[in-house]
């Protein structure tokens, strides 16, 4: 049976290893064992951070149009009901933004949500 040389395709594997730790300090940047658990301890970060993220955004957004909700005397909750029953197309991160730029076009938007809302 022929030798078959790996040399290449280890330190092709190891390199890229190292690459994506080169940010690191110390040990975890320089050898391989190290930098191998780091970089799968990044990696379960990012992908568990990531999800996180989404969570904490749509909290935010939320806690923006509830003040703004409650500055007009409309709850959060009966503004969305409100809000689906008209059938508007904008997402929560589109009408906290029109909140915290434009609050007097956000209270029109309200005014005319609740208005529909009656006389159905």
């Amino acid at each position: 049976m022929t030798r078959v040389k790996r040399g290449f395709i280890a330190r092709k594997r190891r390199k890229k290893i190292l690459a994506f730790a080169s940010g690191s300090r110390g040990a975890q940047s320089k050898l391989f064992r190290t930098a191998n658990q780091n970089t799968i301890r990044a990696l379960v970060s990012a992908d568990r951070d990531k999800n996180k993220r989404k969570r904490i955004f749509r909290r935010l957004w939320i806690t923006r149009i509830n003040a703004v909700c409650r500055a007009n005397g409309v709850s959060y909750n009966n503004f969305m009901q409100n809000f689906y029953a008209t059938r508007l197309i904008l997402n929560r991160k589109t009408l906290s933004q029109i909140a915290v730029l434009d609050s007097n076009c956000f209270s029109t938007i309200l005014k005319n949500i609740i208005s529909l809302r009656m006389m159905k």
